[in-house]
């Protein structure tokens, strides 16, 4: 969707243009972000794999209670046997 009917634009009328070109600056602008954010720990490549970084970086160790539950489940449901193939989990609050 282009950014300016998600903001509020009006969606266009016979012959006028879905994307403006400030929806495409932006949208290119974000493609050019995402490639250079690491998927683990979504800090920018660029700065993250830099030698001259290297020390700066700081992180903590903290658990998601709700992944080690669907983890815990997993390793249950494995070790009775069960088929792995397709699995998804699905976890709500209790």
């Amino acid at each position: 969707m282009p950014r300016s009917i998600f903001l509020g634009r009006p969606w266009p009328g016979p012959g006028e243009p879905l994307w403006l070109d400030d929806d495409r600056a932006w949208a290119l602008t974000l493609a050019e972000v995402e490639a250079d954010t690491c998927a683990d720990c979504g800090q920018p490549w660029s700065e993250a794999t830099d030698p001259a970084h290297e020390g700066r970086w700081h992180a903590a160790v903290v658990r998601c209670h709700a992944c080690a539950a669907a983890a815990s489940t997993v390793a249950q449901f494995e070790s009775a046997g069960g088929d792995m193939r397709g699995l998804h989990v699905h976890v709500t609050r209790g």
